[in-house]
């Protein structure tokens, strides 16, 4: 009988080990949580969110343009604000009414209208922004709205019991871009510094090509750990993003 007994509680205690195993094996399945005809925002990891916004554009027409939104204990960092004040607000809203988190800040990581566009929005809501301080140059250059708070190579952040980092690797896309990490779920946010798989070159007035591949290499080095990195425009992916940008401005 005791022999029974042994045997059925190592049992037990095999499935239960199983179980949890099995648990954790779970891969995440990202889903589209919200949507309108101005803003979109898809659940890509247990706590981050790819937002997408829309920018009207004389080369490459009606452009959907990406940012992050990262969470940690009811705490919000965005990276990249919607394209215009209105889809920012959407988004504020989204944020505080579905979520339930308070954004502690906005960091645009270059100076185009594509990252902050919606940043007026987030100052008349009272939440902080920081850029690099050559986007702030930048914005005041081209009379946009300016960010409050800069940097010179890297910021870090708290949000919740986690922290995020911001970081200039150099000059590429433009000459004040900068990608954004979140360390907790290994995501990239590489902004427009960063393409999406068979993407073309994009815009690139105020592009340095000759440093491009350089800076995304800088990049890829850094953070080896990497699962998702989510690119300016277009699909979110993997490192093979990172690979496919420094090909494609590699200077021969």
């Amino acid at each position: 009988m005791k022999v029974i007994n042994k045997i059925l509680f190592v049992l037990v205690i095999s499935l239960i080990a199983l179980s949890s195993f099995a648990q954790k094996k779970v891969i995440f399945k990202p889903k589209e949580i919200y949507k309108t005809s101005s803003l979109v925002i898809t659940q890509i990891s247990e706590n981050a969110f790819k937002h997408v916004s829309f920018l009207q554009t004389n080369d490459f027409g009606y452009v959907p343009c990406n940012g992050l939104i990262v969470r940690s204990n009811n705490e919000i960092i965005v990276f990249d604000t919607p394209t215009n004040d209105k889809s920012a607000e959407e988004l504020m809203k989204w944020v505080s009414e579905t979520l339930h988190c308070k954004i502690n800040a906005i960091i645009p990581t270059h100076f185009h209208d594509d990252c902050l566009g919606g940043l007026k929005a987030f100052h008349n809501n009272h939440i902080p922004s920081y850029a690099n301080f050559e986007t702030i140059k930048l914005a005041k250059e081209n009379n946009f709205t300016v960010p409050q708070n800069g940097f010179k190579n890297l910021l870090e952040l708290k949000v919740g019991k986690e922290k995020i980092t911001a970081r200039f690797f150099g000059e590429g896309h433009t000459k004040d871009n900068v990608v954004g990490y979140f360390p907790s779920e290994n995501i990239l946010f590489g902004g427009c510094l960063v393409k999406e798989l068979n993407a073309s070159k994009g815009y690139l007035g105020d592009a340095n090509i000759e440093e491009w591949s350089n800076t995304v290499e800088k990049v890829k080095k850094t953070y080896p750990k990497t699962k998702i990195v989510v690119p300016g425009h277009g699909e979110y992916g993997n490192q093979q993003l990172l690979d496919y940008t420094i090909k494609l401005f590699k200077v021969q």
